[in-house]
């Protein structure tokens, strides 16, 4: 899935947000974090990007991650967001995937002609602890979206969210621990908490990253981060 990211930088807004990948990845290149700027990249037009005989250079059927350096909702990004909403309406051959700690700001941030959704573009909403998703998830399920996810990453403490699980409003629950020398542990019994509660709601699972840290059988292990992501598939959890 190639990553679109047509600004970068963010600035922190939660308990979530305490260890995030991009202030660290920025820091070790030297990037001044601590004036929390935001700005446009390079890589700004890229799904409407062609090559020499004018052809797309990203073919009809590709999936877009987009702003996984920064968050498509900021407030710093506004007057860049139209020209974002145009490029996707110019790619409905292509879908487009995002999620964002900032969804009480979506609906001041939508096209004018987004209507019910557009049906090329999936919306994660990140909860990390119970206080979040009881701010977020009431906002994200009253919203107008054709395709809804739940991000519960970097999960750090257990979560209850059995009151926000409708199979017909929401496509996925996806878990995940946080990486880095200091991150938070997440606890395998707080996966499998959660993922009875979409069992039991009818309601597909997926843990995608351990994190640095796992907690199992009452003991703490060490994860690479190049083995987060394998390892959390070796569980054998996810459900469909």
């Amino acid at each position: 899935m190639p990553i679109w990211n047509p600004w970068h930088g963010c600035h922190k807004i939660s308990q979530g947000c305490k260890h995030c990948y991009v202030f660290r990845e920025d820091a070790a290149f030297g990037t001044d974090i601590s004036t929390n700027v935001v700005r446009k990249t390079a890589s700004f037009n890229l799904p409407i990007r062609r090559d020499r005989k004018k052809n797309w250079k990203f073919p009809a059927g590709t999936e877009f991650g987009l702003c996984f350096t920064s968050d498509l909702l900021i407030e710093e990004a506004d007057e860049w967001r139209e020209d974002i909403w145009d490029i996707i309406r110019q790619r409905q051959d292509c879908s487009f995937y995002f999620f964002t700690k900032r969804i009480d700001r979506l609906a001041q941030c939508l096209p004018e002609d987004w209507g019910d959704g557009y049906d090329h573009v999936a919306i994660g909403c990140t909860v990390e602890n119970q206080d979040r998703a009881d701010y977020r998830m009431p906002i994200f399920l009253s919203l107008p979206i054709k395709h809804r996810l739940v991000i519960v990453a970097p999960m750090i403490e257990q979560i209850d969210l059995s009151s926000y699980l409708n199979p017909e409003l929401i496509e996925e629950v996806s878990v995940g621990g946080e990486s880095g020398k200091y991150a938070r542990p997440l606890d395998f019994d707080w996966v499998l908490n959660l993922r009875q509660q979409c069992i039991n709601a009818g309601m597909p699972f997926n843990f995608h990253q351990t994190g640095s840290y796992l907690i199992k059988d009452g003991r703490q292990f060490y994860i690479p981060r190049e083995h987060q992501h394998s390892q959390a598939r070796k569980a054998k959890v996810d459900y469909r």
